[in-house]
Parts: structure tokens; C-alpha cells; sequence
């Protein structure tokens, strides 16, 4: 399996209400899965990203540091201030349609938007979601490579 050489990890307060809007919703596939230790890869396209259920809120402490519980400060709503993840996806309108018909709130409408890449210049559809635990989420569809 080739791996990406950058692949968030996010932790979740329920990998299975997680598992429901990236796999339902977005439409990530569980690439695999440890459920002993509420662990899942999910993959979509090239995208890949990890979740791992929290065991707890407050900064690890040095053991469960050592174990790999990477709490460096205390978890608290919304998680993931500071950063959204954009996700090409192959069609924008079916991830807002999906959105919409589980009453998942959307933070910003599919709107269209264009960006200078070097000298090309690229127009997306996009929209802005955040995730059960506030991570923002920004799927996003090519419509057009300018060079």
C-alpha cells in the first residue's frame, strides 16, 4: 500500500459517529481498522486520514505519551482550532446533497472560488463543514486548470 507522506491523525470523542459522517457523508472508505483500540485509515482518492477515539480530554501524561496517546493540552470543543482540511472529492453537489439529507449542518454554501497556483490559475466548488467534533472540513471539486 502506498502511503502518503502526510497523514492527519484526528482524535474523536465517537469513532463511530466519526465513521458516519466521513464514510456516509463525505464518502471516505475505511481503508482498515482496529476497533480494539477504536482506531480507522480512511482513504478517498489520495487522501488519507486517521481517527482515533480519545480515552480522555486532559493533556497526556508522560506514560501515556510514551504509549502514544499524543494529547499534548487539554481537548475541548471545537477540536482543530486553527486549521481546516481541504479534500479534493469528485463531486461537490453530492457531498452537500448527502450533508443535507442527514440534517448535517454546513457552516458555508457550495460556492465557486478561483486561486492562483504559480502562473495557472484554478476555479474550484467548494463548500465548509465541520466534523461531530469541530474539525473543519473543506471538500473541494476541480472545475477548471487555467494554464
Amino acid at each position: 500500500m502506498d502511503r502518503p507522506s502526510l497523514v492527519p491523525e484526528l482524535y474523536v470523542t465517537s469513532l463511530s459517529r466519526s465513521l458516519d459522517f466521513y464514510v456516509e457523508l463525505i464518502g471516505f472508505a475505511v481503508e482498515y481498522a482496529r476497533p480494539e483500540e477504536r482506531f480507522a485509515s480512511l482513504a478517498l482518492g489520495g487522501a488519507r486520514l486517521m481517527l482515533e477515539e480519545t480515552r480522555s480530554l486532559e493533556t497526556a501524561s508522560a506514560d501515556e505519551l510514551a504509549r502514544g496517546e499524543f494529547r499534548t493540552a487539554e481537548l475541548c470543543a471545537p477540536f482543530g482550532r486553527g486549521i481546516n482540511l481541504e479534500l479534493r472529492v469528485p463531486d461537490v453537489a453530492a457531498v452537500s446533497r448527502r450533508l443535507v439529507a442527514a440534517g448535517h449542518p454546513i457552516l458555508l454554501d457550495t460556492y465557486e472560488k478561483s486561486y492562483r497556483v504559480g502562473a495557472r490559475s484554478l476555479r474550484v466548488r467548494q463548500l465548509l463543514v465541520a466534523d461531530p467534533d469541530g474539525y473543519l472540513i473543506r471538500p473541494s471539486q476541480v472545475l477548471e486548470d487555467i494554464a
